[in-house]
């Protein structure tokens, strides 16, 4: 399942004018690299920490419907409906973004890898900060524990794929000026 050709051409637009080095010249790259040059572009610590963030998520998610039964009657009611919505907000922008990061990474997709780097910048990132800071939701340690753990995931992902979006992309940008001088 790919992504809409709209979708796709907004986040690639995004994509070269946030990650590529504009200070970097194409005809620099262009004698350096021949035509039939083709690495492996693939992030391997990104990968890993895909790898390792999908088999700890079940586990996340068990303990922290766990948890929230538990201290539910504790809770206003405010915050009830609060972290309900931000467990399944989390639960369904995790499963995408683990897809996105997944395929954008193995198949050097940058259209889904920078959905995957928004997605955990601007939505996972600041859910699971709320989740782990905010004292007044009555955090256990064993909240505190699975949540330290998804947000150091959530980081290392962020860097890795901030990482190889630039990477993918400044190569995309590379093979497309050569296939125009060619």
């Amino acid at each position: 399942m790919d992504l809409p050709d709209t979708i796709r051409r907004r986040l690639e637009d995004f994509s070269r004018n946030v990650f590529v080095d504009q200070s970097q010249s194409p005809t620099k790259e262009r004698h350096t690299s021949s035509t039939h040059d083709r690495r492996v572009l693939a992030s391997l610590p990104l990968q890993m920490s895909l790898f390792f963030n999908i088999w700890f998520f079940p586990l996340w998610w068990i303990s922290a419907i766990v948890m929230l039964h538990l201290k539910y009657s504790a809770l206003p009611d405010y915050y009830k409906f609060i972290l309900m919505t931000i467990l399944i907000l989390m639960t369904v922008i995790e499963a995408i973004r683990l897809y996105l990061g997944y395929v954008g990474n193995l198949r050097e997709k940058v259209a889904e890898l920078a959905g995957f780097w928004l997605l955990s910048i601007l939505l996972q990132l600041p859910q699971i900060l709320f989740q782990l800071c905010n004292e007044a939701i009555l955090v256990q340690p064993l909240e505190r524990a699975i949540h330290i753990v998804l947000a150091l995931f959530i980081l290392t992902q962020a860097v890795a794929g901030f990482v190889a979006l630039r990477d993918l992309v400044r190569h995309t940008e590379s093979q497309f000026h050569l296939r125009q001088f060619d």
